[in-house]
C-alpha cells in the first residue's frame, strides 16, 4: 500500500469518527420508543407529585408513549433519588424532585447512596413560594401575633414538615432562627400526610408551599398568616409577606427533572426542549395559577447553575440554624 492510499484510509477514518460524534450529539429522532418512568421521591397529593404528573401527561401525548409516575418515598427523598441514580442512563428513567435530594441532603446526611451533583440536570419546571399556615385553633391571626405567641410558649408549638431536610423543615428552622422562637419538628413523608394532620389539629403549624395548602385555606380548614416572597403576591394581595415582620425572610420550593449520570446529552436536550414546550402551552396556565406556581424552564446549563446556587443557599441555612438530623 502506497503512502497516498494510506493517507486516504486514515482521512476516511477521521471523517467517519467526526460524523459519528456529530450523529451522537444530535437529538435521536427515535427517542422515546417506549414508555418513560419518572420517579417522584414524595407521595401523591402534593405539588412535588402534581407538577410532574401534569407535564408527564402532556409529554405522553406528544411522544405517543406513556409517561408513568412512580412514587418511591422515604428518607427525605433519598430512596427514590437513589433508585433513579442507579437506573440505566438511557432516558427511560428520570427523577422529578424538589430541593431535598438534589441540593440539600448532601449537607445533612453523613452518607448517601448516590451523588447528587452527578445527576444530569435537565430542567426546573416551576417554583412555588412557601407560606406559614396554622390550624385555626391557634389564636394568632398575623405573623407578629404568632411570633409573640411562640415566644410565650417556647418549644410547645408542633411544626409539621414534609420530612427532615425538606424546604418546609429548613424554612421552619430559618423562621425560628430569625424570630428567636422554638418549634417541635414533626416530620412526615411529604405535604399530603402533614396537611391531613394539620387540618385535624394533631399538629399546630406548617411552612408549606402554596400548591396544595391554599385550597385548604380557601376552604377555611387552615389559616394563612404570611407568604415567604420578597413582595406581596398579586394573586394574594391581602396576605402579608413574612418579610414584613422578619426582613429578608424568603423561601420557595421548586421542582426539577434530572437524569441518571452519563445519560447522553442528545437525550437530555430532547427532554429539555419538550418540557420547555409543555411549560409554554396555554393549557398549563390555569394549573400553575391554581398552585401559585411560576414556570421556570431554560437550558440544562441554566438548570445546573441554578441548582449549584441552591446548594450554597440552603447550606447557609443549615449551618446558621445548626440543623442536624437526629
Amino acid at each position: 500500500m502506497n503512502r497516498r492510499n494510506s493517507f486516504g484510509i486514515i482521512l476516511a477514518g477521521v471523517i467517519a469518527a467526526i460524523a459519528a460524534c456529530g450523529a451522537e450529539a444530535q437529538a435521536p429522532a427515535a427517542y422515546p420508543t417506549r414508555g418513560v418512568k419518572i420517579i417522584v421521591p414524595f407521595p401523591a397529593g402534593g405539588t412535588a407529585d402534581a407538577m410532574p404528573r401534569l407535564v408527564g401527561d402532556w409529554l405522553s401525548r406528544k411522544w405517543g408513549h406513556p409517561v408513568v409516575i412512580e412514587n418511591r418515598t422515604g428518607a427525605g427523598g433519598n430512596i427514590g433519588a437513589e433508585a433513579a441514580f442507579k437506573a440505566e442512563p438511557d432516558g427511560y428513567t428520570l427523577l422529578s424532585a424538589p430541593p431535598p435530594p438534589l441540593v440539600i441532603n448532601q449537607n445533612l446526611y453523613p452518607k448517601l447512596g448516590f451523588d447528587p451533583p452527578a445527576f444530569e440536570p435537565i430542567i426546573v419546571m416551576s417554583r412555588v413560594p412557601n407560606s406559614l399556615v396554622v390550624n385555626p385553633k391557634i389564636a394568632a391571626k398575623t405573623v407578629p401575633e404568632f411570633i409573640d405567641y411562640a415566644r410565650a410558649n417556647p418549644g410547645k408549638l408542633t411544626a409539621a414538615t414534609q420530612g427532615n431536610g425538606t424546604t418546609s423543615h429548613l424554612t421552619a428552622e430559618l423562621f425560628a432562627l430569625m424570630a428567636k422562637v422554638k418549634f417541635q419538628n414533626v416530620p412526615y413523608r411529604g405535604s399530603a400526610p402533614a396537611l391531613t394532620d394539620l387540618v385535624a389539629g394533631n399538629v399546630d403549624i406548617m411552612f408549606d408551599n402554596l400548591g396544595v395548602s391554599l385550597a385548604l385555606v380557601k376552604g377555611g380548614q387552615l389559616r394563612l398568616l404570611g407568604v415567604a416572597t420578597p413582595l406581596r403576591m398579586a394573586s394574594l394581595a391581602d396576605v402579608p409577606t413574612i418579610a414584613e415582620a422578619l426582613p429578608g425572610f424568603e423561601s420557595a420550593a421548586w421542582y426539577a427533572v434530572v437524569a441518571p449520570p452519563r445519560t447522553p446529552p442528545a437525550i437530555v436536550n430532547k427532554i429539555n426542549a419538550d418540557i420547555n414546550e409543555a411549560l409554554r402551552r396555554p393549557e398549563m396556565l390555569p394549573h400553575l395559577a391554581e398552585w401559585s406556581a411560576e414556570a421556570i424552564g431554560g437550558t440544562p446549563q441554566a438548570t445546573a447553575a441554578y441548582m449549584h446556587d441552591e446548594v450554597e443557599r440552603w447550606n447557609k441555612v443549615i449551618k446558621a440554624a445548626g440543623v442536624k438530623l437526629e
